[in-house]
């Protein structure tokens, strides 16, 4: 079976030798025939499957092992251990995992002083093995032994005990790995394991100060270019482990070892040797970022922790470009958010010293992280590859939400320095700036501007006036220019002068596709913040955003902001010049549509139907001339005089409403045609709600007819979403009732079928029934509406394998059984069809679901207990009583138990019954007490 694993080409060979030997692996029988494949005259990778065979034996099942086994399977471990010492590598650290996980298990009562036993056994002479392949072993065996203690299956309590009993211990490993490290004739391989073995033992939360020695001894390894990655591990594990800031004493130590790398890092930085420079940041940042707060509380040693902070400050501001020429000033952001934190979570008096010292080096940090954000020249740039600008992309996003995070320590002054800075910049006639440090100061003020209120900063009316002077050379300041405009347009809403200084700007923009997104977006902030204040541009912006529509210069995406920008600056205009604007806006695409359902549907034409169909709806999702969506203060004053007559968006969709029928007859097959259909009425019913009333008997004939032909999941969308608009509207609703009857004996026959193939149309239509309990429970008293059908549809849909199916019809039953009281035909079906139901939640709840359902599953037990108790307890005991149901994993009293537990007092604490379920279908799918259950 191995050699089929490992050479047979054939994959089907592969797979099946695979599931084989898992099956192998967990057999009485590995006992045995482990040994055996580790004979010396074996290839490594079978020695290696017996080791494993034997590692997963011990850890998974050590209760199958007798305790007066336990001497022998050790002394058996160590014997093999010491015969690979100078074997095959790979062999050697499964043998070790094997033995590490038997320490584990043993420790402390089984095997007192297992760590120190280790040492002795291989410091022992032993003259078939040379010295340094058994100290090799050894630091092997040290190493794993802490690793397989995160890894291991041992329950919580143990855990606790052992922990404890290995940080003792190190007293047995510390001073062999100091001595190892100090020995002038130690060879480089033999250190590295040393600082290997160290890393891995620091993780057990050992008190800082024992470690003290070997962080110095880390320390000095940084030096030889060979040791240098390991100890940086080794260093960095040891200063981050949480329990480390209690040794305050420990940490001031360290500081001076810290601060003298200065040499080594500028000299890294000088040669370009990024990786020095990486590691020796990693350090500075470890012990500043996790400790920051311990360190500031030493108010005496102020200034050695200053000094940290400025080594910290020169890795952030680290010459050349990321992710080109250097990658270490990214580990340094987050701890200028410590930092910060750390500060301003002092009392008043002493944060107004800390202030005293720190304000002045976050202005710097702004300045550093202003250049470290610049551009490269255009020439440089245009060498980088797109993963490195999209690298330094995502980096200036972090700069960008820095900053933003540093205005709370620096408040209004720093908008006024960036201000001052890009004023001088602008009107230095003498030394004409780079367009990327203009970039830069205005990349600055964006970050801040788009999430901080800068409604009060003096500073804004003088940058607005400032925008129009830059020069735009470029893309990206031209971009940086867009969004800064955009970040200001609640500004603007509130000072309306002022949109015409830039205004213009934007719509020049809209005519340039590299600068497609940003324009667009800007835009559309614009109408949609200051739209009572655009009525004398709206001619223009209207005009300028036809001509670029037209011209076809963005992607579909930008186009479809583009209409939700003209629907927020239609709003506000009165409703004949809505009509006449809407005339001109939509007549091409009107034309081009009446063109397109002339013709035969082929790919390129459906695409261009998909197109028209989605500016509309972008545009109906935010023309809304009732406001619904106004909740600024401000626009109380303006709003103007209620309208009369049609909603304009009802007058397009009644125009073009047979051009869309035409359409659909010849595109009824496509999901994709119907999708955008249905948007179009789904959008701007959301927006219109009662305005949209007009529409309701055309739309409910359509949709029935639609439905009736090719039933599609967007349809019931769209019927979803009108009954939940006019459920409680006696004029409008008997076609949406009609329309409701027609959708569910449709999906009915659907269901006699097979409704495998369309697990979407079953999720929506359970939402759909959903709805209408909400809204409109009296729906299911129609005569002509089958609640029986109905409720077996969706005992079905509980065992769909797809997840939003069965939730959503977990939905439905948690609406349904709640009306069994109120609506005869509901508790008639329930009573009589109950006990199919609770068959199908324990089915789910016994390994058939999802375990990520099974909330939802609690839901409707929940509900049954509540509104159905008599007879639930009947069904639960009937259910129960078949067996291996339902699953074989539980017992008759752990069924008993649950039984029990659902019907107890408890049952009325919905947090409690979603827990027995839980710990219920645990035990169901054999999970109860392992480790894939610590998260869950």
């Amino acid at each position: 079976a191995l050699h089929q694993l490992y050479y047979d080409p054939n994959i089907e060979n592969k797979n099946l030798a695979q599931k084989w030997l898992m099956q192998a692996q967990v057999s009485p029988q590995a006992w045995h025939f482990s040994w055996l494949l580790l004979n010396m005259d074996k290839v490594p990778e079978i020695q290696y499957f017996g080791a494993s065979a034997l590692h997963i034996k011990i850890s998974r099942y050590w209760n199958d092992i007798p305790a007066d086994q336990y001497e022998s399977l050790k002394s058996q471990l160590f014997t093999h251990i010491t015969r690979f010492a100078s074997g095959s590598k790979i062999v050697l650290t499964r043998l070790c995992v094997a033995l590490a996980s038997l320490a584990l298990s043993m420790m402390p009562e089984a095997w007192p002083c297992a760590v120190a036993d280790m040492v002795r056994m291989f410091q022992a002479e032993d003259s078939n093995v040379d010295g340094r392949a058994r100290c090799l072993a050894l630091l092997e065996l040290l190493t794993v032994l802490p690793e397989e203690f995160q890894t291991s299956r041992l329950p919580q309590y143990r855990k606790g005990q052992v922990r404890s009993v290995l940080a003792q211990e190190c007293g047995s490993v510390f001073p062999l790995l100091e001595q190892l490290l100090q020995q002038q004739d130690s060879p480089g391989f033999i250190k590295q394991k040393v600082l290997k073995c160290f890393s891995s033992w620091v993780q057990l939360e050992i008190p800082l100060m024992d470690c003290e020695n070997l962080i110095q001894a880390a320390f000095t390894s940084l030096q030889d270019p060979e040791l240098f990655d390991t100890a940086v591990e080794a260093v960095v594990n040891a200063i981050s482990q949480p329990d480390a800031q209690r040794y305050v004493n420990t940490l001031l130590k360290l500081i001076p070892s810290v601060l003298g790398l200065q040499e080594q890092l500028r000299q890294a930085v000088q040669s370009g040797d990024m990786e020095t420079s990486h590691g020796i940041c990693r350090i500075a940042v470890a012990l500043g970022e996790n400790h920051s707060r311990a360190l500031l509380d030493q108010v005496e040693h102020w200034q050695s922790f200053l000094a940290l902070v400025n080594m910290i400050m020169f890795c952030t501001g680290i010459p050349g470009h990321y992710p080109v020429n250097e990658t270490t000033s990214s580990l340094t952001l987050t701890f200028w958010y410590t930092l910060q934190d750390d500060i301003l979570s002092f009392e008043p008096d002493k944060q107004a010293v800390y202030q005293q010292v720190y304000r002045p080096v976050y202005f710097q940090l702004v300045d550093v992280l202003l250049h470290k954000a610049q551009f490269p020249s255009d020439e440089e740039y245009g060498f980088w590859s797109s993963d490195e600008k999209e690298q330094f992309r995502i980096y200036r996003v972090d700069i960008s939400d820095t900053l933003m995070y540093v205005y709370e320590m620096l408040g209004a002054e720093l908008l006024s320095s960036l201000y001052d800075k890009l004023g001088r910049l602008l009107t230095n006639t003498e030394q004409p700036s780079t367009w990327q440090h203009t970039e830069a100061l205005l990349y600055g003020f964006q970050s801040i501007a788009e999430t901080i209120d800068v409604n009060y900063s003096d500073v804004v009316p003088g940058l607005i006036g400032l925008i129009p002077r830059i020069s735009i050379s470029n893309v990206q300041l031209a971009d940086t220019v867009m969004f800064t405009i955009g970040a200001l347009s609640e500004w603007l809403a509130d000072h309306p002068v002022m949109i015409n200084n830039v205004l213009p700007l934007v719509l020049q923009a809209l005519g340039n596709p590299e600068l497609s997104i940003s324009s667009v977006s800007t835009l559309k902030k614009i109408c949609r913040e200051c739209k009572y204040d655009l009525p004398p541009y709206a001619a223009n912006i209207v005009a300028v955003s036809q001509e670029v529509l037209m011209k076809q210069i963005h992607k579909t995406s930008q186009c479809m902001w583009l209409m939700q920008a003209l629907g927020f600056l239609l709003s506000a205009l009165q409703v004949e010049e809505i009509l006449k604007n809407l005339h001109s806006l939509i007549t091409p695409y009107i034309q081009q549509l009446e063109k397109l359902a002339d013709e035969t549907p082929n790919p390129s034409n459906k695409l261009a139907i998909i197109h028209i169909l989605g500016l509309l709806s972008n545009l109906f999702t935010t023309l809304d001339i009732s406001h619904h969506d106004d909740d600024h203060e401000s626009t109380e004053v303006k709003k103007l005089p209620v309208q009369q007559g049609p909603n304009p968006v009802v007058v397009v969709l009644q125009q073009v409403f047979q051009l869309i029928q035409k359409v659909l007859s010849k595109w009824l097959n496509d999901a994709q045609v119907v999708e955008s259909v249905c948007a179009i009425f789904e959008k701007s019913v959301k927006t219109l709600l009662d305005d949209f009333a007009p529409m309701v008997p055309q739309l409910c004939e359509m949709l029935g007819q639609m439905y009736s032909t090719i039933p599609q999941a967007s349809a019931i969308d769209l019927t979803r979403q009108l009954v939940h608009i006019f459920a409680h509207e006696p004029a409008h609703f008997p076609p949406i009732k009609a329309l409701f009857l027609l959708v569910t004996s449709v999906t009915l026959t659907l269901f006699q079928q097979g409704p495998r193939d369309h697990p979407d149309i079953v999720d929506s239509f359970m939402q759909l029934l959903a709805q209408a309990l909400k809204r409109k429970p009296d729906l299911f008293l129609c005569s002509n509406l089958d609640v029986k059908a109905v409720f077996q549809c969706g005992v079905l849909s509980l065992k769909f394998p797809e997840a939003p199916t069965v939730k959503a019809s977990c939905g439905f039953f948690t609406e349904l059984l709640p009306r069994c009281g109120e609506i005869t035909p509901v508790g008639q079906v329930v009573h009589e069809n109950g006990k199919v139901l609770l068959q199908a939640v324990l089915e789910g709840v016994g390994g058939q679901a999802s375990r990520s359902l099974m909330d939802h599953f609690a839901e409707i037990l929940f509900a049954l207990n509540k509104h159905c108790f008599s007879y639930l307890s009947l069904w639960i005991k009937e259910a129960m009583q078949q067996d291996g149901f339902p699953s074989a994993r539980v017992s008759p009293e752990q069924k008993e138990t649950f039984s029990q537990q659902i019907l107890s007092r408890e049952r009325v604490n919905k947090r409690r019954v979603k827990e027995m379920v839980k710990e219920f279908t645990l035990l169901c799918r054999g999970l109860h007490g392992t480790e894939y259950t610590a998260d869950y």
